[in-house]
């Protein structure tokens, strides 16, 4: 089995790893990384018509939004994965084809790619010729999924984007009875100072620091990932709310979220049993709360943003690089009395990244913005902590070769000098392929 590192090496972003044995070629992702500057996968156009099938792990546009450039430069195989991962992706891709308008992507190609969804169900075995997958949950946002892969003669496991703790929406990552020669493994968060607080102590703390700022006359603006994030972030305001331990105020959604939203209450079979119970039998439905407002018009975001009533707003993108967020900022963030708390990763050199690490002064659509908010971040990630990778590892039976991807460079050496002396540990580069 020949691996091939197209993205995702040394870096978080534009996943995407060719899998090849004997006369059959895929993908595993073909994400875009997204920054000051979109970032491509590096695979030659030529490859795209030798390839059998395309496996997508989960629907962030870091491991799916290439797939309108793949299908446009000639790919006419199928793409396979879970059933809110495809429905979820053409929520992303639209809008990520809105704002950033990709000059590498034609009409024609979007609609080969929707035509080539090959729905694929969690632990069913399916086939792309002489290979052999399995898609095993992996907690990471509804649909997501670890690729199993056998030859066989080897078998891979790809971890895509994995958490192995339950959480409002998910049950953790399965790892039962899991066994591979070669695992290909995310290291987000696979750095030796990486570990976790509790999520109730996250909780409690991010939602005293929201009603201390409500309290001031303030808005708290949490921008989020429309998908996974966002779900998560509201579920627990609305839980809180529904307590009364946050002053009861507008929640307001804005960007893609409420689409999303829809979706995941239209697959909320593909979540944990509580929360479709709470919604089958109990008729009580966190996805449609009355603490929720979706925003539908610039005036009513106008209006939310300049007007004096106290609320919150969650909205996209959760990294800042575009969407909603930046009107927001340019309205809130000179005003000491507002708050922006930030929930999830912030990649090297996105605007969120620069804020988080206290940038008083940013560059916003070109012109200066004076930053007077308090800017906070709150650890609800949906990644496995280093503790939690080093026991998923470690209790993997068969295991030989492991690949470090999807992590800043440090991390992954990190993670990389933990496993030496236990497995055969790469930390790859771009464009590297190797033999198992």
């Amino acid at each position: 089995m020949k691996i091939t590192f197209f993205g995702a090496a040394h870096e978080v972003g534009r996943s995407c790893i060719m899998v090849e044995s004997k006369d059959t070629r895929i993908l595993l992702d073909a994400g875009v990384k997204l920054g000051a500057h979109d970032e491509y996968p590096l695979i030659p156009d030529t490859e795209f018509a030798t390839i059998d099938g395309i496996v997508i792990s989960h629907a962030h546009l870091d491991h799916s939004g290439y797939l309108p450039h793949v299908y446009t430069a000639g790919y006419e195989g199928d793409t396979y994965a879970t059933k809110p991962t495809l429905e979820l992706t053409n929520v992303l891709l639209s809008d990520y084809m809105r704002i950033s308008n990709p000059k590498n992507v034609k009409k024609d190609g979007l609609t080969r790619m929707v035509k080539h969804y090959h729905i694929v169900e969690y632990h069913k075995e399916f086939r792309i010729k002489n290979l052999k997958l399995r898609l095993i949950p992996a907690g990471h946002i509804v649909g997501s999924s670890m690729i199993e892969v056998d030859d066989g003669d080897e078998r891979l496991i790809y971890t895509g984007d994995v958490n192995f703790r339950s959480t409002k929406l998910l049950d953790a990552a399965f790892t039962e009875k899991l066994h591979t020669d070669t695992l290909i493994t995310e290291s987000t968060y696979g750095g030796d100072n990486d570990t976790f607080e509790g999520e109730k102590k996250t909780a409690d703390l991010m939602v005293a620091s929201i009603n201390e700022t409500l309290k001031q006359g303030g808005k708290v603006v949490i921008p989020s990932f429309a998908v996974g994030r966002a779900q998560e972030v509201l579920l627990l305001l609305d839980d809180y709310m529904r307590s009364g331990l946050i002053q009861k105020v507008p929640i307001y959604m804005d960007g893609m979220i409420g689409k999303a939203m829809r979706i995941h209450r239209h697959n909320v079979i593909y979540c944990k049993d509580e929360l479709q119970k709470r919604i089958l039998l109990n008729d009580d439905d966190p996805f449609k709360s009355k603490n929720f407002y979706n925003v539908v018009t610039r005036q009513q975001r106008s209006r939310i943003m300049r007007g004096k009533e106290v609320s919150i707003i969650v909205t996209t993108s959760g990294m800042l690089t575009g969407g909603p967020i930046m009107k927001y900022l340019e309205a809130l963030a000179p005003d000491p009395k507002n708050k922006m708390i930030l929930v999830g990763y912030q990649a090297q050199g996105t605007l969120g990244r620069r804020m988080l690490e206290g940038a008083k002064e940013v560059d916003l659509v070109g012109k200066k913005l004076k930053v007077k908010m308090a800017v906070e971040r709150y650890h609800l990630s949906a990644h496995a902590d280093r503790r939690q990778l080093m026991s998923f590892i470690g209790r993997i039976a068969d295991l030989k070769n492991v690949f470090i991807v999807h992590g800043e460079v440090t991390k992954s050496k990190e993670l990389l000098d933990a496993l030496k002396g236990k497995y055969h540990v790469i930390q790859p580069n771009l464009g590297d392929d190797y033999t198992v």
